[in-house]
């Protein structure tokens, strides 16, 4: 066994063995760690296959930023953990079902990925020839020139569910001051200021 296998089967292994614990681990802090180690593990097997873009955008972006948001907003929240655990059982059915709906997804697309009669041609069509470009650049001419369609239009649905996340959580509170700019802009000095004629030893 060559030291790049055997860094490839130790990386897969903490990788699986984290992201099992993502989800058994009892304690949201703890979730959020391992989630960190299963993206440091998923770096290292895209370096090992020449990805060293996407093993950086993993460890700046997810681990850096995301990751550590998840971690301070977790460890800020007063989770109750009895009424987190209270409807467990209520939702196992629904969720084993989802569960299952998406394996079976996964496999599906796995098997015509893999043993489809097209599937050849289909994977030396979705990546450029390893030697003419680098990694970063080979990643820019497929996301903005082959798929550049696909990848606008998960913008724009990732921009729709971002307006929409902010319209259902948009509150209007009563006997709360607001700033109206409009207003601002549009007063006068007239409307805004207004003379006293104080006399002397009167007081205001």
């Amino acid at each position: 066994m060559t030291l790049t296998a055997f860094a490839f089967y130790v990386f897969a292994s903490v990788a699986v063995a984290a992201g099992l614990m993502v989800i058994l681990a009892r304690n949201p802090v703890h979730s959020v760690l391992w989630l960190i180690l299963t993206f440091f593990s998923a770096a290292g097997m895209m370096v090992l296959v020449g990805a060293e873009f996407v093993a950086m955008l993993l460890i700046i972006v997810y681990v850096g930023a995301v990751m550590v948001l998840f971690l301070f907003v977790v460890m800020m929240l007063d989770v109750d953990f009895t009424e987190l655990k209270s409807g467990l059982a209520e939702y196992l059915p629904v969720g084993a079902l989802i569960g299952l709906a998406l394996l079976m997804e996964l496999g599906l697309v796995l098997g015509h990925w893999v043993l489809a009669d097209a599937a050849p041609g289909a994977r030396a069509a979705a990546m450029p020839v390893p030697g003419d470009l680098a990694n970063a650049p080979a990643l820019g001419q497929i996301i903005y020139d082959r798929y550049i369609y696909a990848f606008q239009a998960s913008g724009l649905i990732l921009l729709t569910a971002m307006i929409g996340a902010i319209v259902l959580t948009l509150r209007h509170r009563a006997h709360v001051k607001r700033q109206n700019v409009l207003a601002q802009i549009h007063r006068t000095r007239a409307a805004s200021v207004e003379l006293k004629d104080v006399k002397p030893g009167q007081g205001i």
